[in-house]
């Protein structure tokens, strides 16, 4: 058997193991003696194939692999297979080991993950991609496809390298921050991995925004005594009369993450004292047989209302509609004796369990003897229905990674058939996709549907609890102005093939107009010209061609304008006729300021964040258009960096006069009279700045006012904060188009 390599030190050695018996200690699940065994092969082989590699910090390359294991023995809970699969997932990306020698020594299906989570190269490919990010997140769902812990080491692996981002260079940090933002941490939301998927919002919060991350922090530093302490006072009558009752109870009073409290202030525009769900209760109950939990959490929500009010307007069943990842808890709002609302959580200690560990409880929990699919089951089929699709259909890996957001990102609901069936939708499916969700027959002859026995159009969203009944018509067709009512890429593509099979039908009678018109144009009726043709009308094959001459939308004067090459009129005709591009974005004004450590001569200022001197900025160039100057936590830009981590450029302003930077302020106040007129003063003859537009609207006994106005940097729009603050009707001041 291997042993230590002497490139190590003693010191190192002694950390190594160290680190390796941790790993043995948190490794609960299942083993024996040929189980350690393996992973101390694993280990050893690991530890001489990384021999000469060092981390940023100086520290040997061989502690990730290590920590990568220990997070996923002992915070995953998972066992043998996945603990040696942690130990080599870089072995064969970072060395001369192959996936043969992988297999050979620990099994194809080790080799088979290793490989799920290996990167992808340039070298993978005979041309140039556009993503190596995005070609990379797809062979890791792929991969997932057919074996799930793939992903559960690529997440191990992504936990690791955020807790350890401190060492990057801020441009790699702002890149794989992005990436863990947009695809990882959503994934680990989808597995029931909350720990996990909390602190990487956390980690991903810290490095895009730090000073909100140490602003938030800070408050809940201030609240939490106070809040806690309110908590215990809150659920102790209730605590002690369930007990009475003979029903064992264990209380927690939760703080939620600085993200998540981050996300709430930016939706509702409060301060943290105004977020009710900063802290949470949480009453977990000793319930041992299976069937008796929903009425034990019923009876505790009962208890409750003796004591409290409840807002049923914020209560969430998901007890009686577990989520698709098993997760399990009503959540209710109750008014405390203080007046303020309370977010209580109630749930048993196997939905605790699985709340807090995910797919380990999962695996824990199943009912072996059961033929029912759960919800982790069903999602994996449809992250496969989505592989295939995608493999059908050759789309790219970037179409491919925002169908995967599309479907299985998005929060869920449930609605039923007319037989009472559930069906688990995304947030925002419309009536079109509950149809295709059923059939694609159902889909491609959908003119309406009743919801809750009440007409309604394809175009409907669906909300939680609807009864939906899919009213067809045989005279009704696939139509392209449908993908436009889709929320999902699962019904997007089955429209896509009910037009293709739609249109063939008018292929032989489109075919025979079409020579004709190619003949009166003297025009050979070539496979060449139909082609070409084809492709100047944007159309993906020739019969989209012939569709679109049977229905008279190509007709005698387009084919002679394309074919009988009159160059003067064809960039009329493109203009005419081709209505897809990308109209790009300009900054107020063309400047040739350096930018940071780069001269960027050629750049714009985004509008979806509109950043101003002394903001942070990330600069992303694409090839072949303008840098475009973003926020960090710009949701664009993060989209942008998790594709293009490699076209992030360096970027920071230097401060000047000779530029205006539009800025926009939203302003509540008392509606009173004169409020317009010493808002316009304050912000023209105090602050002397030029003011682009103003909007006030009135909402009852106040005003909201819309202000847009140029100012040279930060220094300048927040002193005009503070002057807007001091008027005396404000209410509060906040700067939108900006998260922070």
């Amino acid at each position: 058997m291997m042993t230590l390599p002497d490139t190590y030190s003693q010191e190192e050695k002694l950390e190594l193991d160290r680190q390796f018996n941790e790993l043995l200690n948190c490794w609960k699940s299942r083993k024996n003696e040929q189980d350690v065994a393996l992973v101390t092969e694993a280990y050893l082989l690991a530890a001489n194939a990384h021999k000469d590699a060092r981390r940023r910090s100086g520290e040997p390359y061989m502690y990730h692999p290590l920590a990568v294991a220990t997070i996923i023995a002992g915070e995953m809970g998972m066992g043998r297979t996945s603990i040696i699969c942690a130990l080599l997932h870089d072995v064969v990306e970072d060395t001369d080991y192959t996936l043969e020698y992988i297999s050979e020594h620990f099994g194809e299906k080790v080799a088979k993950i290793v490989d799920g989570v290996t990167k992808l190269t340039n070298e993978d490919f005979e041309e140039g991609v556009r993503s190596l990010q995005a070609e990379t997140f797809r062979k890791v769902i792929m991969s997932m496809s057919y074996d799930i812990r793939v992903i559960l080491v690529k997440l191990a692996d992504r936990l690791h390298n955020m807790r350890t981002l401190s060492a990057m260079p801020h441009h790699k940090q702002l890149k794989i921050a992005s990436e863990t933002t947009q695809i990882y941490a959503p994934i680990a939301y989808r597995l029931g991995l909350y720990k996990v998927k909390l602190e990487l919002d956390d980690l991903c919060l810290k490095y895009i925004n730090p000073q909100v991350f140490e602003s938030v922090q800070r408050q809940l530093d201030e609240l939490r005594e106070k809040k806690i302490n309110e908590l215990e006072e809150f659920l102790a009558p209730v605590k002690a009369e369930l007990e009475t009752m003979g029903i064992k109870v264990r209380t927690m009073a939760i703080e939620r993450n600085v993200s998540s409290v981050w996300e709430r202030m930016v939706k509702f525009g409060m301060s943290i004292e105004e977020v009710y769900d900063v802290y949470v209760a949480r009453i977990i109950i000793d319930c041992q047989e299976l069937e008796n939990e929903k009425l034990r959490c019923w009876e505790t929500f009962a208890v409750f209302t003796k004591y409290y009010y409840p807002d049923n307007k914020k209560m969430r069943d998901w007890v009686s509609f577990p989520k698709t990842n098993g997760y399990s808890s009503i959540h209710a709002v109750f008014m405390n004796k203080n007046g303020n609302w309370v977010e209580t959580q109630i749930r048993t200690e196997r939905m605790d369990e699985i709340a807090e560990n995910g797919f380990a409880a999962y695996w824990k929990y199943r009912d072996q003897n059961s033929t029912a699919e759960s919800g982790l089951d069903l999602w994996m089929k449809v992250v496969r229905d989505l592989v295939q699709q995608a493999d059908d259909n050759h789309v790219s890996a970037i179409e491919f990674i925002d169908n995967f957001k599309l479907d299985l990102f998005n929060d869920e609901i449930f609605v039923f058939t007319p037989k009472g069936d559930k069906i688990t939708l995304p947030k925002g499916s419309t009536v079109l996709d509950f149809a295709y969700n059923i059939h694609t027959d159902l889909g491609n002859h959908c003119v309406g549907a009743n919801i809750n026995k009440k007409l309604s159009p394809i175009h409907t969203e669906l909300k939680m609890g609807d009864q939906v009944e899919i009213i067809t018509s045989e005279h009704q067709e696939p139509q392209e102005k449908w993908f436009d009512y889709l929320a999902t890429s699962s019904a997007k593509s089955r429209l896509k093939n009910g037009i293709k099979d739609f249109r063939k039908v008018f292929k032989e009678k489109g075919k025979a107009m079409l020579r004709e018109y190619f003949d009166r144009a003297h025009v050979d009726f070539s496979r060449q010209n139909r082609n070409e043709l084809a492709q100047k009308f944007n159309l993906a094959t020739r019969n989209d061609l012939y569709y679109f001459v049977a229905m008279r939308k190509i007709g005698q004067q387009d084919v002679e304008n394309c074919l009988k090459k009159n160059d003067a009129s064809w960039s009329d005709y493109l203009v005419k006729y081709l209505t897809l591009g990308f109209v790009r974005p300009s900054s107020q004004k063309k400047s040739e300021e350096k930018l940071g450590d780069t001269e960027l001569s050629g750049y714009v200022i985004s509008t979806c964040c509109n950043p101003i001197p002394g903001d942070d900025v990330v600069a992303i160039n694409l090839p072949g258009e303008p840098v475009q100057i973003h926020h960090p936590d710009c949701p664009e830009a993060q989209k942008l960096m998790s594709r293009y981590g490699e076209n992030i450029v360096k970027a920071r302003w230097q401060f000047g006069d000779d530029f205006a930077f539009l800025a926009t302020l939203k302003i509540l106040a008392v509606n009173k009279m004169g409020f317009g007129a010493m808002l316009f003063d304050t912000i023209t003859n105090q602050e002397k700045l030029d003011m682009q537009a103003m909007e006030m609207k009135n909402e009852g006994g106040m005003v909201v006012a819309i202000v847009s106005v140029y100012v040279n940097n930060l220094k300048t729009l927040e002193n005009l904060i503070d002057k807007i603050k001091k008027i005396e009707l404000v209410k509060k001041v906040e700067r939108v188009g900006k998260r922070s």
